[in-house]
């Protein structure tokens, strides 16, 4: 199957979307298909074709959301190059821009839409409104929303029930929607791909002791994380464990302000900034944590939520319907709702060794069912759905190494 991905955030340009495309792509080859990329070029206003790594960057404009940039909806230089892929299927992963522009060569080429929703647009609308017209403005997202998935796509996918509700009963989404949790490469995550003297070379790059546990944030600075709600907490976890640190993993546009409360609350020795993290290197600051925290409320799944417990840690997240189906409570992690329920939560995981022992082996259990290649088959699913009314035609010249792939198992039965 050639596959046509369409996405407004690819690496170098890091977040949660970023990774679950990358990932998404390698399992797909790797199940032999053909994946193709169109993408926004984040570093300057030039349109560039990458033959070899089949991708095409299109030329954005920042839009003011962290380093995210918003393109044409038709660059004419990328469609004959996107023609000449003879694309089975589009998939996009952003409703505006470069999701526009999908849904434009969809209908041109007379192939399948599937688009994955990612973002919950109305928790980050304050970022372009500044506050004012919040009512007005979360109400165009969801038409927008709407208008895009419901007229556009032939096949919807998002990551969790909270989604789906979202779509079935807010924007009443009347076609299908597909449940499919996003995968990630476990593989990077587990312990045993780092050596000791790495792991511990880290630790003292950062400052700290063997003997002090580590409690990891690793996401965006922004205020819908929530991570005032960390470092306020970390006050009183000091007075009870004073051997804790706070370790924080990410940039965004409330860096300063979280320093700034870190330095309010006394706790600046305690709680660590390790800034922007490459790609490649954001496995090993997993490796020096001995648990992982999230107080944010406005995820669709938290894949960093996955990532620590490939890592075998036990997880401390908000009681969020994005979090429900991953962290059992007592089992591999702790939920919570309150500031106090976080505490007593962290604390309940530092004080019992048993327990917490108990929690790493069932957090990396919990991982490996949200494996790359799981993912990838599920996906896979969802293009054959759309493409029951649209099948591929007989003559494409890649026929037979579809057959051949299918003799393998893995496409088609």
């Amino acid at each position: 199957m050639r596959i046509g991905i369409f996405t407004d955030t690819y690496p170098p340009y890091i977040n949660g979307v970023s990774t679950s495309i990358v990932m998404l792509q390698h399992a797909l080859e790797k199940l032999g298909h053909e994946v193709f990329v169109v993408t926004v070029n984040p570093e300057n206003m030039k349109y560039q074709f990458d033959d070899h790594n089949k991708v095409i960057r299109i030329p954005g404009v920042p839009i003011g959301i962290y380093d995210y940039r918003l393109t044409g909806i038709y660059p004419l230089r990328a469609i004959e190059t996107i023609k000449k892929w003879n694309l089975d299927i589009i998939h996009s992963h952003t409703e505006f821009g470069i999701g526009t522009f999908a849904r434009i060569m969809a209908k041109q080429l007379d192939i399948p839409l599937v688009h994955t929703y990612h973002t919950m647009y109305e928790d980050y609308v304050h970022y372009v409104t500044k506050g004012y017209f919040q009512r007005s403005s979360k109400k165009i997202v969801e038409y927008l929303t709407k208008f895009y998935c419901d007229k556009t796509a032939t096949e919807l996918i998002v990551p969790t029930k909270k989604t789906y509700d979202l779509f079935k009963q807010k924007y009443k989404y009347d076609r299908n929607v597909h449940i499919v949790p996003t995968g990630i490469e476990v593989e990077r995550f587990y312990r045993e791909q780092f050596h000791e003297k790495e792991i511990m070379e880290l630790r003292k790059k950062l400052g700290i002791r063997s003997n002090e546990d580590v409690i990891l944030f690793v996401g965006r600075l922004g205020e819908e994380k929530n991570v005032n709600t960390l470092i306020e907490a970390h006050v009183s976890i000091t007075r009870t464990n004073p051997n804790t640190k706070l370790l924080i993993v990410g940039t965004g546009p409330d860096l300063d302000n979280f320093k700034d409360l870190a330095r309010k609350y006394g706790v600046t020795k305690d709680v660590i900034f390790a800034g922007r993290v490459p790609w490649e290197e954001v496995p090993k600051y997993y490796q020096v944590a001995t648990l992982f925290a999230t107080a944010s409320k406005t995820e669709t799944q938290g894949l960093t939520v996955i990532e620590a417990m490939a890592a075998s840690l036990p997880v401390v997240a908000y009681d969020d319907e994005a979090f429900r189906d991953v962290v059992i409570d007592s089992l591999n992690g702790h939920l919570f709702q309150t500031k106090k329920g976080y505490k007593d939560a962290v604390r309940d995981i530092l004080d019992h060794p048993e327990t917490y022992e108990k929690m790493c082996r069932q957090a990396r259990i919990t991982a490996d069912q949200h494996s790359s290649k799981y993912f990838a088959e599920q996906v896979l699913d969802v293009y054959r759905t759309a493409l029951k009314g649209n099948p591929i035609p007989k003559d494409r010249t890649f026929l037979g190494k579809m057959k051949d792939v299918a003799k393998k198992g893995f496409y088609g039965k």
